[in-house]
C-alpha cells in the first residue's frame, strides 16, 4: 500500500497518509476540518524487489555463465591436509620416558 501526500488550502496542514490504491482520496482536514483537502503528487518511493535480488550478471551470455561456473567449481574445491610425522625430539622424548616409566613398574 502506497503512503500518499495531503495538503490543506485553508491552513496549510501537509501530512502523509497510507491508504490502499483503491481507497477515495481524503477530502477533511484533520487539522481545521474543513472540506480543502488535496492529495499532491508526489514521487513515492522506489520499488522494493523482495526475494535473492536482481543482478546485471542475471542477463549474462551463455559462454559467461559456464566460465563463472567452472570458475566456482575449481575455486570450491577442497585442500587435501598432508599428515604430517611427529618430530624427531618429540618421539625421542616419548620413548625415553616410556623406558624410564618401565623400569619404574618392573623395580616397584
Amino acid at each position: 500500500m502506497p503512503t500518499y501526500e495531503y495538503k490543506c488550502e485553508n491552513c496549510g496542514h501537509q501530512f502523509e497518509q497510507f491508504q490502499s490504491i483503491t481507497s477515495k482520496p481524503l477530502r477533511v482536514c484533520p487539522q481545521c476540518g474543513e472540506n480543502k483537502l488535496n492529495r499532491l503528487i508526489g514521487a513515492g518511493a522506489g520499488i522494493i524487489f523482495k526475494g535473492s535480488g536482481f543482478y546485471q550478471t542475471d542477463y549474462r551470455n551463455d559462454s559467461y555463465k559456464k566460465a563463472a561456473a567452472s570458475d566456482n567449481k575449481t575455486s570450491n574445491k577442497p585442500v587435501e591436509k598432508k599428515e604430517t610425522k611427529p618430530k624427531e625430539s618429540v618421539s625421542a622424548e616419548k620413548s625415553s620416558s616410556q623406558k624410564t616409566d618401565n623400569k619404574n613398574a618392573s623395580s616397584g
